[in-house]
């Protein structure tokens, strides 16, 4: 049987080797610009604002109907967007109005009747918030 290999808890440094100290010298290929990169006449960020331009009318309703009188703040209506981006407007949202939240059956709910501030992320993101119901 081998015997393990001893660590000095003395102070001493430890002899560790590095796995990639052999590549230290390699030199690597030059990066190709993908296809899908914005044409140097026209910025990236100039191409994500016009994409986000306007992305469809979401309806804001403040709830409070089998939440024991609590009042939430409820975003419906989204078209074409991703749970993954839901989730990343709630984050906003919730950060911005300083509440709880969740996305639940492909809507937001933020804690609070918020309905102002969830309008201005929802503005700045590209949508056309609608207030409706109460």
């Amino acid at each position: 049987m081998k015997a393990p290999k001893r660590i000095p808890t003395d102070g001493e440094p430890v002899p560790w080797k590095s796995p990639f100290a052999a590549l230290k010298h390699v030199e690597l290929p030059p990066t190709v610009q993908s296809d899908l990169a914005a044409p140097a006449d026209r910025p990236a960020a100039a191409s994500f604002e016009r994409k986000k331009k306007d992305r469809g009318r979401v309806d804001i309703i403040r709830q409070t109907a089998h939440r024991g009188g609590k009042t939430v703040t409820v975003v419906t209506g989204f078209a074409g967007i991703s749970q993954v981006e839901k989730e990343q407007l709630a984050k906003a949202m919730q950060k911005a109005c300083g509440a709880g939240g969740t996305v639940k059956e492909g809507r937001i709910e933020i804690q609070g009747d918020k309905r102002t501030e969830v309008a201005r992320i929802l503005t700045e993101a590209g949508f056309r918030p609608v207030f409706a119901g109460g």
